[in-house]
């Protein structure tokens, strides 16, 4: 990407955004370096590494990056023999713990995050070196006494000198204050002084090492404490030398450690740059998209990225399939160059690895060039006019376009005569269109309304303007020709009704034809927007309730083949039993036999009614009652039993000679014909079914979002979805809570073990969501 692109899209505001959501030096040093990819796999790397820390963010999680700095410098400094000093020591101990903390938090994770998991795992701890600093320097970078032994005996012998310095001195504040100027000991050049007035210079006597602005006031060093700042200067010396020697060792571990800290500090680098893209694009309410390399652009609801979300008016675009050029049209001030710039930055920063601002299932392109003819380009300094500089910047795009090229023309051909320009705007868009590249331009030269409708590749787009306020309302309208307003707004702010019709009658019928045409496309697309819209949104509740109706069902069937499985256990206990107490009979019989000499037939019809009481299994009665199904035909309003499940139903419709739709409780389906028993006919003094109207409300999903609600409002949620599902017959439903601190989820669970309707609760499978979610299940 060339940088006059990057300018020319404000793609440093973009960096700038991103550097700002950087926790450390590290991240904001690669934010700053951001450069788009041309790189498809590079490319979708990046886009991944967004959205797995995207991810991490959604659970409110945020990764602990503090304290960590740039200590590269340091390292090389100390493996080149160079002594660090006590704050460079710390910032190398505290970026050792905070990457710690950093892999620790990553790896407590329970999510899936594959990339950050694979990060950290080449973070060395080095808890050894962080304890030695740790040890030797504190958090104010001082070093301390326990550094060193010899330095702990130094550093007494300065507090026992200093102390000694001073009683010696205080005496001369007490006995000779009419002496000094102010009776306080204060320090010149490293030594312990007494403020003396000058003509008392003499009766004191030592070293004089300062005096005042005034000449008055000597700063004087008294010969009795001569020697013993002498040896306090000599031990101080001695301090900073073991202090420097303390120094080096830690500088000789710190080198010692090049490759595990400089690896380190890669890795936390891109941690941080990972968040901050994540941390930027949750800013801006955006998505991932799907990238590819067949130059096809797609997004829904697009926003310019430099725009305040509350400000800016989403668009839909799409370019790359049908049509590979986008020709908007229309008068000035409508948004036509922010739509421009809009797809611009988008494709920047989704070849950056960012997140772009559009709703979820956007797809881009992957381009190895960008380039982009906008604004005003007239140079003083070339001596170049606007034209000029236009076309000067043309004709160099026009030498590197290619198939993997998008190209933006702001108000291609303007600055000279206008069907000169429009002639040669077409020409260039017919080159660029030839090479297969991407190319979305503006214009408001009309000779270029036509030219849409005359190339296969071409699509012609415009900008909305609402005549009844007299504003653009910053809309993009693909597939139909920007239109003038003139007559329209002229009218509006009162321009007499003659005037306009005379002006109307001088303009040619092919204009009239055309304003017309765009005119009625206009109402045509609105309305067909709409209408989609309308037929979109049903279609989505369609699909829903038919998922939930799917979801049901397979629970039924699990719960009717449980309750079978179970029914048959039970049953074999009873058979199992019956013919332990029918052998304990026999036996008696036997014996009765032999005492009372009873007849072989009575023997033989004893044992026959044994036989007969023996208990029957319900799936043999399931059997019996399967070979009475009458054959009879079926109509609409019949009450059936559904024998795979041993329910009542209705009949709703006949759907051919072996199936029927038939609705069982809230469940609509089909069945076949020898899976039915008729009941019995509808009663003829109802000529039609009652129907109950239900409210909107009436199908309750089978799970409740709780994530980021208030406590209270939580459980007022959690008591109506209880009620709702409890009415809608369902057996069990997921109450999702997230994980966060647990508050939530304790209330939660707290909650439905106290409900009456309630039989059971627990938490939810590994494919259900794990502890983030709660499962019902009713009574």
């Amino acid at each position: 990407m060339n940088e006059r692109i990057l300018r020319v899209l404000e793609f440093k505001k973009i960096i700038e955004r991103l550097s700002n959501h950087a926790a450390t030096s590290l991240g904001k040093d690669l934010a700053a370096r951001l450069k788009p990819s041309t790189n498809i796999e590079e490319v979708n790397q990046l886009q991944a590494e967004t959205d797995e820390a995207a991810n991490v963010l959604r659970l409110n999680a945020q990764v602990p990056l503090g304290g960590i700095s740039d200590i590269r410098a340091s390292i090389k400094r100390s493996v080149i023999g160079g002594v660090l000093s006590t704050s460079e020591c710390l910032d190398i101990a505290n970026t050792i713990y905070g990457g710690r903390q950093a892999k620790e938090f990553i790896e407590g994770l329970e999510e899936e995050v594959p990339i950050l998991k694979e990060t950290v795992e080449g973070i060395t701890a080095l808890r050894n070196l962080e304890m030695k600093i740790k040890s030797c320097i504190d958090d104010h970078g001082n070093v301390m006494d326990s550094a060193s032994e010899k330095l702990r005996g130094i550093r007494s012998s300065i507090r026992t000198n200093e102390s000694r310095v001073r009683e010696k001195l205080e005496s001369y504040t007490r006995m000779k204050s009419n002496m000094l100027s102010d009776a306080i000991i204060t320090i010149r050049n490293d030594r312990y002084v007494l403020p003396v007035k000058h003509e008392y210079r003499g009766a004191v006597g030592g070293i004089v090492h300062d005096q005042s602005a005034s000449g008055q006031t000597l700063f004087m060093e008294p010969k009795v404490v001569v020697d013993l700042n002498n040896q306090l200067q000599e031990l101080h010396a001695k301090e900073k030398q073991e202090i420097d020697r303390i120094l080096k060792e830690l500088s000789q571990s710190i080198a010692a450690e090049e490759v595990f800290l400089m690896e380190n500090v890669i890795r936390l680098a891109k941690i941080d740059y990972m968040f901050a893209r994540a941390n930027l694009g949750r800013e801006m309410k955006a998505s991932r998209p799907k990238m590819n390399d067949q130059g096809y652009i797609k997004m829904q609801q697009a926003r310019h990225p430099l725009i305040a979300i509350d400000e800016v008016v989403a668009n839909d675009i799409e370019i790359g399939k049908d049509f590979t050029s986008i020709v908007i049209t229309g008068p000035n001030t409508g948004g036509k160059t922010v739509t421009l710039k809009m797809v611009g930055l988008c494709i920047l920063m989704a070849q950056s690895g960012l997140q772009v601002p559009a709703l979820d299932g956007c797809e881009l392109a992957v381009f190895t060039h960008v380039f982009a003819d906008i604004g005003d380009e007239q140079s003083i300094e070339q001596n170049l006019s606007t034209f000029s500089s236009h076309m000067t910047n043309i004709v160099d795009i026009l030498k590197q376009v290619d198939d993997h090229t998008l190209v933006l023309f702001d108000e291609l051909g303007a600055g000279t005569d206008p069907q000169e320009g429009a002639a040669l705007a077409m020409s260039i868009l017919d080159e660029v269109i030839s090479r297969n590249a991407r190319v979305i331009a503006t214009t408001h030269y009309p000779e270029l309304k036509a030219y849409g409708y005359n190339r296969e590749n071409v699509i012609n787009a415009s900008m909305e303007f609402d005549v009844e306020t007299l504003q653009p309302t910053y809309r993009l309208l693909i597939g139909v020709p920007g239109r003038s307003n003139a007559f329209e707004i002229s009218k509006r702010l009162g321009l007499e009704d003659t005037i306009i019709e005379r002006a109307k009658s001088l303009i040619g019928v092919d204009s009239k034809s055309v304003e017309n045409m765009i005119a009625s496309l206009e109402t045509s697309k609105l309305q067909a927007e709409r209408e989609y819209e309308e037929a979109h949104r049903v279609l989505l509740e369609s699909e829903k309730l038919r998922n939930q109706i799917q979801e049901e069902w397979q629970e039924f069937e699990r719960k009717r083949e449980l309750l079978y499985k179970k029914a048959e256990e039970k049953a074999e206990k009873a058979l199992n039993k019956a013919r332990e107490e029918a052998e304990i009979i026999v036996g008696e019989i036997r014996k009765m036999k032999t005492d009372a000499q009873l007849k072989e037939h009575e023997w033989i019809e004893a044992r026959k009614m044994l036989e007969e009481a023996q208990p029957k299994l319900s799936t043999k009665q399931v059997k019996e009652v399967k070979q009475d199904v009458t054959k009879a035909e079926l109509q609409p309003g019949d009450e059936i039993k559904l024998l795979t499940v041993n329910q009542n139903g209705t009949v709703l419709e006949k759907v051919n000679d072996n199936e029927y739709l038939v609705q069982v409780g809230i469940m609509k389906v089909k069945v076949k014909r020898n899976d039915i028993h008729l009941v019995g006919k509808p009663k003829k003094t109802y000529e039609k079914p009652l129907t109950t109207v239900k409210g909107s409300n009436y199908h309750v999903p089978l799970e409740l979002d709780l994530r980021g609600e208030r406590f209270e409002d939580a459980l007022l949620k959690l008591e109506k979805y209880i009620d709702d599902a409890v009415l809608a017959g369902y057996p069990k439903a997921f109450i999702i809570h997230g994980k966060g601190t647990g508050a939530l989820r304790k209330g939660v669970q707290e909650y439905v073990k106290k409900h009456p309707s309630i039989s059971s609760s627990r938490p939810g499978d590994a494919g259900e969501g794990g502890s983030g979610v709660t499962v019902i299940e009713f009574r």
